[in-house]
């Protein structure tokens, strides 16, 4: 199969675009890109009949920091029937056994709005589909809905992508988080952070450090944790937060802020130029003030895939340069707007 199909946020189609292209060649996949402005998805094709299968088990999906979702293409169906769109698509999937049915749709007004048709379909599909499934199949079969009538259908490996169809997980706000952004961090946890390690990395008592922490949302979620807090910001504090006992507010200057002893977690989201932010990072691990770090770097408005690759190229060297060994992840989550979050974590944890 030649195609893959990768999902984005809105309006970062160009993005995605320039990293998947980067990102293919850098593993010996050669080909170019469709993107269509405010689509939410981009389709790399290979220049070699397989070139779509490859590049999935070359490239880890957990490395790419604009896509949300991929999948390899085995067909592009369009203008089905509504009558009967299941046929047709159960015709292509016939090809390999898979382990279940995902459906997805673009995170746009328009795609939204075929949310209601994928449910509706789930039933059909599952029957149609009953006899092709097998629990140790290597992939899902993946039922991209472009529009009613028009579908990309192929299969996303289940080891090398996203564990939600969709590419995030669906998260509520907290009634008593006093600030939206709190979804940030708990979104940056289930996706940067693997499942059997977040026990071990996140546990009560822990120490942190939230820089540009007023009024509070992602010390909410340090709280929620059970760690005890230190918030730094000249700015007023959430008074639910204060009364935690929890946590420690310091009316000073995150950027010249250092701490009295070494914490186990830094978080930091301020509205500062990504350099900057990036600069204040690499002092807090390489001085060894801080074992983890999850951060927010605000984005320009053009060649952000540029700035994103120079920034994070220039933090690992920066890191290694000291003799610190850290893994920098990187993704722009399903609640990050104009910024990416990144996870820092030492490589002998």
């Amino acid at each position: 199969m030649q195609q893959v199909l990768l999902t984005c946020r809105q309006g970062f189609e160009s993005d995605l675009a320039a990293e998947i292209q980067e990102k293919a060649s850098s593993c010996g996949v050669f080909g170019f890109v469709r993107a269509k402005t405010d689509a939410g998805f981009v389709v790399f094709e290979g220049h070699q009949p397989d070139d779509g299968s490859k590049l999935v088990k070359a490239l880890p999906f957990q490395t790419l920091v604009f896509a949300r979702q991929w999948l390899v293409v085995a067909a592009h169906l369009e203008d089905l029937p509504p009558a009967d769109r299941v046929g047709p698509i159960c015709e292509v999937l016939r090809a390999q056994p898979y382990v279940d049915i995902w459906m997805s749709f673009p995170d746009t007004n328009d795609g939204k709005s075929l949310s209601k048709l994928t449910r509706k379909l789930e039933g059909p599909f599952a029957k149609a589909t009953a006899k092709l499934t097998r629990a140790k199949a290597p992939v899902h079969a993946h039922v991209f809905f472009e529009s009613g009538t028009n579908m990309w259908v192929g299969y996303t490996p289940c080891d090398n992508a996203s564990p939600w169809p969709l590419g995030f997980p669906r998260l509520r706000q907290p009634s008593s988080a006093p600030s939206r952004s709190t979804l940030k961090l708990e979104e940056a946890w289930l996706q940067l952070i693997p499942q059997a390690q977040r026990a071990i990395l996140l546990k009560p008592f822990q120490k942190a450090v939230d820089l540009g922490a007023a009024p509070g949302g992602w010390t909410w979620q340090l709280v929620q944790r059970g760690m005890q807090v230190t918030a730094i910001d000249n700015g007023p504090m959430d008074k639910g937060l204060m009364d935690s006992g929890q946590v420690a507010h310091l009316r000073e200057d995150a950027f010249h802020y250092k701490p009295v002893r070494n914490v186990d977690w830094l978080v930091c989201d301020m509205v500062e130029k990504p350099s900057r932010v990036a600069e204040l990072m690499e002092r807090w691990l390489i001085q060894g003030w801080t074992r983890f770090a999850i951060f927010n770097l605000k984005l320009p408005m053009k060649r952000r895939w540029l700035e994103v690759a120079q920034i994070l190229s220039h933090m690992q060297e920066a890191l290694e340069a000291a003799g610190c060994s850290y893994e920098l992840k990187a993704k722009q989550l399903y609640h990050d707007r104009e910024e990416i979050t990144v996870f820092a974590a030492p490589r002998n944890r």
